[in-house]
């Protein structure tokens, strides 16, 4: 069996899935990078990560036709770098994102407006344009993650029982269940850059963490961006085993707006993954990345 896929974050964990069942796998992706919104030192991670277990990437490429039935014979024929090619294999998963499932609901009789996306319009409060009728989850357009879901239910719980919660600026942590997991709280590099947020950045790779050691698990790194002025955590990204908990314990601190010194002076138990937080916070920023703060 050969399944091709599409890069994103659904993509890659299921094409890691597919080729350790056995399959023979091909990631298509018609930007240059997997994850191509997220850091290149984590996109490059994912890259040799799939490379090693003898996935086949295909970036930078664009699909001209499909042909065949997914589960007994398929043919797709691609161009990339202006090469065109064929693939052939017995599956295909479109991973190519969701769309609001709105059309042909009658919410214009009802006074309830779409964005030009196609989600439902909705305030802070995630009250919709029309008066008594609110709207959650994927439909109204919030990060499509379950536990995002989850906190839009709480938001309109409490809204409707006559409290004032509001989206607005609440975390949004995310995990890639590959192996290594990939894990994000807050800002990334690319976004404080984009933010025009200065930062000081503090990475280790996983060799550096003991519990990594003794799991023989080291691929992956750790790195969190503190604020220049201050002992602020803004961002913290784990390519690791068990990268998620080691991330949820980064965002409880940064909710209860600990200082990454709390970490670095913390004393977490040994062997523990989270010991490597100790391990992150008592390194130093590089020279280049000493650079990059003084370009802002």
């Amino acid at each position: 069996m050969s399944p091709c896929d599409w890069g994103g974050y659904v993509g890659i964990e299921l094409s890691q899935a597919m080729r350790r069942f056995g399959s023979k796998v091909s990631v298509i992706d018609r930007n240059d990078r997997l994850l191509h919104r997220e850091d290149d030192d984590v996109t490059e991670a994912l890259r040799r990560l799939f490379e090693d277990e003898g996935i086949d990437i295909l970036l930078n490429a664009q699909i001209k036709r499909i042909s065949g039935k997914s589960g007994q014979s398929v043919k797709i024929v691609l161009e990339q770098n202006g090469l065109e090619k064929t693939l052939e294999g017995s599956h295909v998963l479109v991973a190519a994102g969701r769309t609001p499932n709105t059309e042909g609901l009658g919410l214009d009789l009802a006074g309830v407006e779409l964005t030009n996306r196609g989600y439902v319009k909705v305030n802070e409060r995630l009250e919709t344009t029309s008066p008594g009728i609110w709207a959650i989850g994927e439909v109204a357009g919030s990060p499509q993650f379950t536990h995002i879901s989850i906190d839009d239910f709480r938001v309109v719980r409490d809204n409707l029982a006559g409290g004032n919660h509001v989206t607005t600026g609440r975390q949004v942590p995310f995990c890639v269940f590959t192996d290594p997991e990939f894990a994000r709280i807050g800002l990334s590099e690319k976004e404080a850059k984009a933010q025009g947020v200065a930062y000081r950045l503090f990475k280790i790779p996983m060799e550096g963490v003991l519990r990594a050691r003794t799991l023989s698990e080291t691929r992956g790194f750790l790195k969190a961006l503190v604020e220049t002025d201050g002992d602020r955590i803004l961002g913290f990204t784990a390519v690791a085993v068990d990268g998620g908990e080691i991330m949820s314990s980064v965002q409880i601190a940064m909710i209860a707006g600990l200082p990454y010194t709390a970490f670095r002076d913390a004393v977490l138990t040994h062997p523990t993954l989270v010991e490597g937080l100790g391990a992150l916070f008592s390194s130093e920023p590089s020279a280049q990345n000493q650079r990059m703060r003084m370009a802002h």
